[in-house]
This record gives structure tokens, C-alpha cells and sequence, in this order.
């Protein structure tokens, strides 16, 4: 007699005892009733309930990145049309002044709008990819039933421990974006930041590029700006004093130079390329015992100040001349 007994087999199910295609369909479905719709479709198609759930995840997984995908690709088109067409619409300064100057200044107004909206348009996409790609793998991470919330925990403390860190590159950004949306100088500007004055180059989020009257380039952080002072936004205005002797006639001097303002007035060269009104004379600005000094000022397109101011002092000194009055210098 054998110690070991062997194991009765098993007896073989007839093919009566075999449940039926619809116990067995019945029975994946069961298993599925707390799954999607996808699965319980899916179980009706296999004859084996495991992988039913398992088809119907990786499905499902795969059709959430496909939507996400797309989702993000339809919001980056439009904002990249959004940003085309701000970059080429707007008011330009050639609808009311002709003349080669004048097209000189449209072309830095359409650099400063196209940088600007194209900034712009950088950061928003930036956005909608942090949140379309992050909310698209965090309904994922759901569906394949792993916690989010201790990631979300985790990826909050590093997102503090990273502001702590960053707090100057994050105070920069700042500064450029609500620089930006205010419009507070752009390509072609001459401004004051304090730290140095000079033609604007490059605007970014983080750094603004200016090119001084020496040549020199420098580069300023945004955040460290605080306060700024541009000449050639809207318009910008020449003006120039005229001193001339206590004993001459306030009245001759004051009409030769309203006939100067009016002769550059007149003049087509200056009044559609430079010019925005007519210049004013202001009267007497200063007085002393030995000289009577009269202003001359002329509001004029952005940055043109200097070269209107330039050709009034030439006209006034003709003008002078011819009358015989001379100019007497400043205490």
C-alpha cells in the first residue's frame, strides 16, 4: 500500500455542467458594475471578466491623454491667433501725419505692439499648458485609483519651497507682466529708470534692454525698477528760452517770434513729419535786472523733440538778426 494516496482527479465537467455565454456574460458584468460604461461594453465582448477592467482603463487612460492632447493644441492655435491679430491691429500715427518720419515711427509702434502681444501670448500659453497637461495626468492618476492628494501636498510644499528660493525671479516676472499689460514703455522708447537713461532695445518678463547716448547696453531687471520716466510716449515737446535785453520791446520780441512759430507751422517738412500743433510762445519766463528771457515751446511726435528744437534755435537766431535784436546771456 502506497504512504503517499495521489489526489483524486478532478472529475471533467460535462458539457452540460459548462455555464452558458449569458451566465458568463452576466458574470463580467456583475464584476463591472462599478466600472465605466466602456467596461461593462467590453465585457459583453470577452469571455473572460479580467480583462475587461483592464482593457477598459488602458481605453480610458488613452482617450483622457488624446482629449488633453487635443485641448492643448486648440487653446495654444487660438491664442497664437489672438496674439497675430493684436500684433497688427491698433491705432498708427501715420493715419494722421505722412512723410517718411512718420513711417519710421509706425514701424516702432507695430515692433513695440508685435513684442508686446507676443510676449503675452508666450506667458498664456505657458498657462494653459500648466493646466490642461496637469489636470489631463491628475485625472489619470484618479482613474488608475492612485491618491493625489499626498502628490498635491508634496508638489504644494515645493512649489513654496521653490517661491522662497525664487522670490527675486518671481518679483521680476511680475514687474514685466503688469509692464506689459500697462504699457508702460516699449521699443523705440526713451526712458529714465533711474539706474540709466536710454533708448529702449529688447522689453522681456524678466529684463529690459536700453541702449544709452554713449552706446552702452544695459540691461535692467524689471523688479528692480520702480519708478520710470518716458519722453516719447503719445508726444513729446521742444521748447527753448530766448534771452534778450531788459531795454527791448516786449512786443517786437513776442510777435518775432509768433511769426517764427508760424513759418515752421507752415513749413510741409516739419508740420507732417514732426509737428503736432503749432508752437506757442509763452511770454516772458524769466526776468532780471539785465534780461528778459521769452519760451518758445512746439509739441512734437515722440521722440522728434530734439531735432524741432534744433531748427527753431536757427530760425529764431535769423529772426533776431534781421530785427537787430541781440540775445544777451544768462545770470
Amino acid at each position: 500500500m502506497s504512504l503517499l494516496a495521489s489526489p483524486a482527479p478532478s472529475p471533467t465537467p460535462s458539457l452540460s455542467e459548462l455555464p452558458s455565454l449569458g451566465e458568463v456574460s452576466t458574470q463580467i458584468a456583475s464584476v463591472c458594475s462599478n466600472d465605466t460604461l466602456l467596461c461593462a461594453t467590453l465585457a459583453g465582448w470577452f469571455d473572460n471578466a479580467a480583462w475587461a477592467p483592464l482593457v477598459a482603463s488602458l481605453i480610458t487612460v488613452l482617450l483622457i491623454l488624446v482629449f488633453g492632447i487635443v485641448i492643448r493644441n486648440i487653446v495654444l492655435r487660438l491664442i497664437t491667433r489672438v496674439v497675430a491679430r493684436t500684433a497688427v491691429s491698433g491705432p498708427l500715427s501715420g493715419r494722421w501725419r505722412k512723410g517718411s518720419q512718420a513711417e519710421g515711427i509706425d514701424t516702432l509702434l507695430r515692433e513695440r505692439r508685435r513684442q508686446r502681444a507676443e510676449t503675452m501670448g508666450s506667458v498664456l500659453k505657458h498657462i494653459a499648458t500648466i493646466v490642461i497637461i496637469g489636470t489631463t495626468l491628475l485625472t489619470v492618476l484618479d482613474r488608475l485609483t492612485i491618491p493625489i492628494a499626498p502628490l498635491l501636498t508634496s508638489v504644494g510644499i515645493l512649489g513654496v519651497a521653490i517661491g522662497f528660493g525664487a522670490q527675486e525671479l518671481v518679483k521680476d516676472f511680475i514687474a514685466g507682466m503688469f509692464m506689459l499689460l500697462e504699457d508702460q514703455y516699449g521699443v523705440g522708447d526713451v526712458i529714465d529708470t533711474g539706474a540709466a537713461i536710454g533708448t529702449v532695445e529688447a522689453v522681456t518678463l524678466r529684463v529690459t534692454r536700453l541702449r544709452d547716448s554713449d552706446g552702452r547696453v544695459w540691461y535692467i531687471r524689471n523688479g528692480t525698477i520702480t519708478r520710470v520716466g518716458n519722453e516719447s510716449q503719445g508726444w513729446s515737446r521742444a521748447y527753448m528760452d530766448v534771452p534778450v535785453s531788459y531795454t527791448s520791446d516786449i512786443t517786437t520780441v513776442r510777435v518775432l517770434l509768433e511769426h517764427v512759430a508760424e513759418e515752421i507751422w507752415a513749413d510741409v517738412e516739419f508740420r507732417e513729419t514732426m509737428l503736432v500743433e503749432q508752437p506757442k510762445v509763452y511770454g516772458v519766463e524769466q526776468l532780471s535786472d539785465s534780461t528778459l528771457v521769452f519760451r518758445l515751446s512746439a509739441k512734437t511726435l515722440p521722440a522728434q523733440q530734439a531735432q524741432v528744437a534744433r531748427e527753431l534755435r536757427l530760425r529764431v537766431k535769423s529772426a533776431l538778426d534781421a530785427a537787430d535784436i541781440a540775445m544777451v546771456p544768462t545770470a
